[in-house]
């Protein structure tokens, strides 16, 4: 975890909220920052993730007419995966932007950004079998690369927004002409997840729709009383909060760890979990509250055209409604403090743990011990193992073989060159330096009459089954199979196995446990 450091970086534009004391100066070499609370001012995503459970009651079917007029929806082109909301796994990219709107609303948000930007991300990964979902925080101070991406204008016609080096996350959204398309784009660039749809909201839907269910129910264990940020003041235990309050209570992070915006991430996911189990034990029961509720969210609601009507909507929400709460968890992407900085602002992928929690949502493993499902999963990659495996081995000397570096560890490709050649006998291999793009995941591409040279490589390697990629047709005569090496790589002669379970140290919130946030 990063080191207890302020992450309050410079605020650029410089304004604060209005009719609120300037915030205090820091002593030297900290962060400067802190003076607008337009950051990460709520999750508004709460809102929209209790909006979809909201329909999976059923009840709201006879409002189609009447909350489809309320919604908002983008064209985001092939930004969106799309597929079928019935079958195979769902990933969905929840946005929660600064931008200010709505009455009693002045003080907060971006001023200068009528779009907003990317402030609260949540990518929800919903399994193939609907037994668990896992919430994925990304932190905006996360640097990334943003690809070039085409967004499409009011005229019709197509503009590419550059893609940036080294930028912070938030940036993919809002910056230059970036649409919701373009923070897609940069999910899947990063994680390797297909990102099928995305909901974005501001945060004035967050407090219409707290106040909506008649509030939230938390806890802290110990009193938090933030007159100079925030203006959160509540005493240690529990509490039910809604509206302003709410809105607070999620923007806070002072008094909590570190202060930093991870602190403050744990505690939006606690809030988070806490809707959740209000709105399936108490809301479904309630058509006059679901009729509000629904108002509140459906208004604020923009998503991608792929779930642009009620009816979709309402059917992705009856694939989360079979979702037991227990087996709901949010977690946060892990990072570590951006070693270039001197004054800690921006954090950078965890190298060794972000790339095993990607592994797990691209192969739909649970963060949550649904133990019949493990087994079950368990038992299924044994015997496609066996499958892919079982067969006549080539001799290494007749494996042909490319090597790609699509790691960040430099002389990857070189250093497993050697080892093939010089341990293994595998000499017609040859080093092609780095892969056009990274990749997290190792894998073999080859021809199914190179099947044989695959088993061979694969038990050098120790490459599971999932890293094996056999093409639809026969590979020309002496074309080499690409083996590209990727973030899961550690080593030659060091077996990469596929993640089964979280990493230790990934901070997680089940959405069915009640806790104290501290």
């Amino acid at each position: 975890m990063p080191a207890a450091r302020d992450r309050r970086a410079p605020n650029p534009r410089g304004d604060r909220p209005a009719g609120r004391p300037p915030a205090r100066r820091k002593p030297p070499g900290r962060a400067s920052g802190g003076r607008s609370v337009r950051r990460r001012v709520m999750l508004w995503t709460g809102g929209v993730l209790a909006c979809v459970l909201l329909a999976a009651g059923g009840g709201a079917y006879y409002l189609y007419d009447r909350l489809g007029g309320n919604l908002q929806s983008i064209d985001v082109g092939d930004a969106a995966n799309g597929g079928s909301l019935k079958d195979g796994p769902i990933n969905v990219l929840l946005l929660g932007t600064d931008k200010r709107t709505g009455k009693g609303n002045e003080g907060y948000g971006d001023r200068r950004n009528s779009t907003g930007h990317a402030d609260t991300t949540l990518l929800l990964h919903v399994s193939e079998d609907r037994t668990n979902a896992t919430a994925l925080s990304i932190p905006r101070d996360l640097k990334v690369d943003l690809p070039d991406c085409p967004t499409k204008q009011s005229d019709g016609s197509v503009k590419v927004v550059p893609g940036q080096l080294d930028v912070r996350f938030n940036e993919s959204l809002g910056v230059a002409g970036r649409d919701p398309g373009c923070t897609m784009r940069t999910v899947k660039a990063m994680t390797g997840v297909p990102v099928d749809h995305f909901m974005m909201a501001d945060f004035n839907a967050f407090k219409e729709l707290t106040t909506a269910i008649g509030g939230v129910d938390v806890c802290l264990a110990k009193p938090i009383k933030d007159d100079a940020y925030s203006q959160l003041d509540l005493g240690k235990g529990p509490h039910t909060v809604q509206g302003e309050q709410a809105l607070a209570f999620v923007r806070n992070r002072h008094g909590l760890g570190n202060e930093s915006d991870l602190d403050r991430i744990k505690m939006q996911q606690q809030f988070i979990a806490s809707m959740i189990r209000k709105m399936k034990d108490e809301i479904l029961g309630s058509p006059t509250t679901m009729l509000d509720v629904a108002e509140a969210a459906t208004k604020a609601l923009t998503v991608d055209r792929g779930i642009g009507t009620i009816p979709k909507l309402t059917g992705f929400a009856k694939e989360l409604g079979k979702i037991d709460v227990k087996n709901v968890t949010f977690t946060t992407l892990p990072v570590k403090d951006n070693p270039a900085e001197r004054i800690k602002a921006t954090v950078v992928l965890d190298e060794t743990k972000a790339p095993q929690v990607f592994g797990m949502l691209r192969d739909d493993v649970s963060f949550t011990e649904v133990k019949k499902k493990q087994k079950q999963r368990a038992a299924d990659a044994k015997s496609k193992q066996a499958a892919l495996l079982k067969g006549a081995r080539a001799a290494a000397s007749e494996v042909r073989v490319d090597v790609y570096n699509g790691s960040d560890t430099p002389g990857a490709a070189q250093n497993t060159l050697g080892w093939l050649q010089n341990t293994k006998g595998v000499l017609k291999s040859s080093n092609r330096s780095n892969a056009p793009e990274k990749t997290a995941r190792t894998h073999l591409v080859y021809g199914p009459n190179q099947a044989d040279q695959a088993r061979t490589l694969a038990d050098y390697l120790g490459l599971p089954a999932a890293g094996l990629k056999p093409k639809a047709a026969d590979a020309a005569a002496m074309e080499p199979m690409v083996l590209t090496l990727g973030a899961d790589f550690k080593g030659p002669g060091v077996p990469i196995k596929a993640a089964d379970k979280a990493p230790d140290g990934v901070q997680r919130v089940e959405a069915d446990k009640k806790i104290c946030a501290q």
